[in-house]
């Protein structure tokens, strides 16, 4: 049985530089896999898989048993949690997740609370349970949430938008309605993620994908302050608990951010140099990153050499590699095989 303390991802959260960077993948369980189409289509749909203990468990397994991956992370969607809270959701094919909108104070009124989220959730919980039991012994089980901004701009919306328009213009027209929001998805967070590390979560990773719209004091109130929260008492509920955040696209804004909301972890997105972060941000601790994702569909001598050459720019710190998004539709598998060779010798 491998010791947790022996297991290179919990080993590189906690500060150790290893010889090798561990590694997984961001949507590592996902479109690009054939055994991931597969069982999506024995699901039905999206929502269905997700809320399928058994099949959400099997397509987080499949990249794992493929590549062998340090960790895998629990197969959900980050809109789980406002759909839990009251929020309509549906998936249309080919364009992506749709929400009922929440608009003004009186739709904020009308969401559930924190403590009324867990029925709903209960087949994610039963998910990590069984992927707790199933994985290797070596593998790091990694939860995850949505950031409560990037949470927001979606329950506003009503789906992806490409400036977070909507949620920006709720903020400027009403703050004090849309920081209620905030704090209502940051408290619910806390109760989310504390039951999957109650489950069997080892690691929790925080994605905040539109973090890098955020500026100046908003990005503060609405980013680092909500991070900090939810951390702060997660760790208070579960000592030694790692925690991974991700605000992408924050750019100067990374610098700093695990120091100030007690991360033990900052993803880096691809928008970012390794060397550049290397000397800004892995100085506060493990970093987690940043190939660009294009070069899982284009691979070749390009793939190999900016994966050696990220090892090499984040060698002498704390390291797990990974991508700088998620991988894409539309990459190559054997592209992952080629990625893995070039940082494991």
């Amino acid at each position: 049985m491998t010791a947790a303390k022996d297991k290179t991802i919990l080993r590189a959260l906690a500060g150790e530089v290893l010889p090798v960077p561990p590694v997984w993948m961001m949507r590592q369980a996902g479109r690009y896999l054939p055994e991931y189409r597969a069982t999506r289509a024995k699901a039905g749909d999206f929502l269905s898989l997700c809320y399928t203990p058994e099949l959400a468990a099997e397509v987080t397994l499949q990249p794992i048993r493929r590549y062998g991956f340090d960790a895998a992370i629990l197969f959900a969607d980050i809109l789980l949690l406002p759909q839990a809270l009251g929020a309509d959701l549906w998936f249309v094919t080919g364009e992506g997740p749709r929400l009922s909108t929440i608009t003004d104070a009186a739709g904020l009124a009308a969401l559930k609370g924190k403590d009324d989220i867990h029925e709903h959730l209960a087949p994610v919980y039963e998910t990590v349970k069984i992927l707790s039991g199933e994985l290797p012994a070596e593998t790091t089980l990694i939860g995850f949430a949505g950031a409560p901004w990037t949470v927001a701009t979606y329950m506003i919306a009503g789906r992806g938008t490409p400036d977070q328009g909507p949620a920006h213009a709720f903020k400027a027209a009403d703050r004090a309605s849309f920081s209620a929001l905030i704090d209502l998805i940051a408290e619910a967070t806390i109760e989310y993620l504390s039951k999957q590390v109650e489950a069997g979560a080892e690691v929790v990773k925080l994605f905040d994908s539109w973090a890098g719209s955020l500026k100046g004091q908003d990005f503060d109130d609405f980013a680092l302050a909500p991070a900090k929260r939810i951390i702060t008492e997660l760790k208070a509920r579960h000592p030694g608990l790692p925690v991974i955040a991700f605000p992408r696209e924050a750019g100067e804004r990374y610098v700093g951010f695990a120091r100030a909301t007690g991360a033990d972890c900052v993803a880096l997105d691809n928008s970012v140099s390794a060397d550049w972060a290397a000397a800004k941000v892995q100085v506060d601790g493990c970093v987690q990153g940043n190939l660009n994702p294009k070069l899982m569909v284009t691979g070749g001598q390009e793939l190999i050499d900016e994966t050696r050459r990220i090892v090499k720019a984040f060698s002498k710190g704390p390291h797990i590699f990974n991508l700088g998004h998620g991988i894409t539709p539309d990459a190559d598998p054997e592209n992952v095989n080629v990625m893995l060779r070039a940082i494991r010798g």
